[in-house]
């Protein structure tokens, strides 16, 4: 059993915690509010604040906005000295329909910016290009996903492949993409999501490679 600090309270942050737990490692999730979370599907759970969930995991996932991962984990870096980060977030910027329009760090990732940041974290990118459903349930997609996994620390990428193993995910179907800076094609995945939904309406979905 591992102790995981999820660290968000939206959709992705709930299905990775409930995935997790179901196979037995121990969570705490983490919020920026924590007093204000409730979980009628995990009764046992209760949110903390970040630090504190950072500081007792021995692995942390990044389910926090894109958009304020950086500056949020950024405090955290004591707590995260040493420690597994696994980034599952997009950091985009949404046009009008609400998809992603750009990304927010053209010619380069996030998963690079919070390792900028965050030197002594070891980030592993992964899970950013299925849909949150199929994060912990990779089954019920009709054909199986891919998932990639993006960071410097080889050990770090074997951590959060075994995690994915638990969740469900086949070995061949995880994908080993290299150092950190590879993160940047699975990211720019997101741009692609707006027009899949017109096209194929809102199913559930995820990238694939065939081979």
């Amino acid at each position: 059993m591992t102790t995981i600090a999820v660290l968000g309270t939206g959709a992705v942050a709930r299905a990775l915690t409930g995935g997790l737990q179901h196979v037995g490692h121990r969570i705490l999730m983490g919020s920026r509010d924590p007093q204000r979370v409730r979980f009628e599907e995990c009764r046992d759970l209760r949110a903390v604040g970040l630090r504190d969930a950072a500081g007792a995991a021995d692995v942390v996932v990044n389910a926090l906005p894109g958009d304020v991962s950086v500056r949020v984990l950024s405090d955290l870096g004591g707590e995260l000295a040493g420690k597994v980060l696994v980034d599952v977030a997009n950091a985009v910027e949404s046009g009008p329909s609400g998809f992603a329009s750009a990304v927010r760090y053209p010619g380069g990732s996030l998963a690079e910016e919070l390792q900028r940041a965050l030197p002594g974290a070891r980030v592993v990118k992964t899970l950013n290009t299925v849909h949150v459903s199929l994060m912990s349930r990779p089954a019920r997609a009709s054909v199986p996903p891919s998932a990639f996994l993006s960071g410097d620390d080889t050990g770090a990428k074997q951590t959060v492949a075994e995690l994915l193993g638990d969740l469900g995910w086949p070995p061949e179907s995880i994908i080993d993409l290299g150092g950190v800076r590879t993160a940047r094609g699975p990211e720019s995945f997101v741009l692609m999501i707006g027009d899949l939904v017109r096209a194929l309406g809102p199913v559930p979905f995820g990238m694939a490679i065939a081979r």
